[in-house]
């Protein structure tokens, strides 16, 4: 049986950069079962007091309770550090030893890694997952030549969550195109995707997978037919090598790995927010 921890995110802000370092911290421990909880906005004394009787609870659940911190205020940090857990402080860690080499204090401002404090980077955003929006499955080809990517794909294999999560993390104005049987008769891209292939990338899926996807949605149907998947799989493949499309088979890799490829490929700037 593998041992089972409970595991705090705390923040004063979203705690979404306590949860992404903290995780990827976390991957590195297979035999260990974590039980993950966020706690954001801890941004006073009273909230640091409840957090800290949060943590005290799971002090009798299996082992000793880990708190990943990105705490800002010294008074709200000293509450929540009161809990007999292992404690880990990203902003302890980090912030001294930049002020020291840059020889420069830090604002200790809460929540400025996750606001709408920058307001011309936080509306690129903004006009970045409403364009993605706008753009998914084909829906419009109005200012389609102002995508930053046009990912394209046979249905099912991965072009929206790759495009949102392009859009909300980095900023990139995505769209994305369906390959469908008619384009394959035709062996020609659809003719909205025609202008500039530069910008177009594929997703491409193992057709087992893609049998295992459309079945949930669509069972029993010649949609999700394991020989309509693996047909339209390889005459994907094959349209995208024959006008140069670039492509990344997406089977077994995580969106983050799938956008990373893109952006470094495409040579596209990644705004961080």
């Amino acid at each position: 049986m593998s041992e089972r921890r409970t595991v705090f995110f705390v923040s004063d802000g979203t705690g979404i950069t306590a949860q992404m370092l903290g995780h990827s911290l976390l991957t590195q421990f297979e035999g260990v079962e974590f039980n993950q909880v966020t706690l954001p906005f801890v941004d006073s004394a009273e909230k640091a007091e409840e957090c800290l009787a949060r943590i005290k609870g799971e002090g009798g659940n299996g082992g000793k309770p880990i708190v990943f911190s990105t705490l800002v205020n010294n008074d709200v940090r000293a509450v929540v550090r009161r809990a007999d857990a292992l404690f880990i402080d990203f902003f302890e860690s980090f912030i001294d030893p930049l002020e020291a080499g840059l020889g420069v204090k830090s604002s200790h401002t809460i929540g400025r890694s996750h606001s709408a404090m920058d307001k011309k980077e936080y509306q690129q955003r903004i006009e970045a997952i409403n364009f993605a929006m706008a753009h998914d499955d084909g829906a419009s080809h109005r200012e389609l030549g102002m995508a930053d990517v046009i990912l394209i794909g046979v249905s099912r294999s991965g072009k929206t969550p790759t495009s949102l999560y392009l859009a909300m993390q980095f900023g990139v104005k995505a769209a994305n195109y369906p390959l469908i049987p008619e384009d394959f008769h035709r062996m020609k891209l659809p003719e909205a995707l025609r202008g500039d292939k530069t910008r177009l990338y594929g997703l491409t899926i193992a057709p087992e997978r893609l049998h295992e996807i459309r079945k949930e949605r669509r069972p029993g149907s010649r949609y999700a037919d394991l020989d309509n998947c693996r047909f339209e799989v390889q005459a994907a493949e094959d349209l995208m090598r024959r006008d140069g499309v670039r492509s990344i088979n997406s089977t077994s890799k995580s969106i983050e790995e799938i956008a990373t490829t893109i952006l470094r490929e495409l040579h596209i700037k990644r705004q961080i927010y």
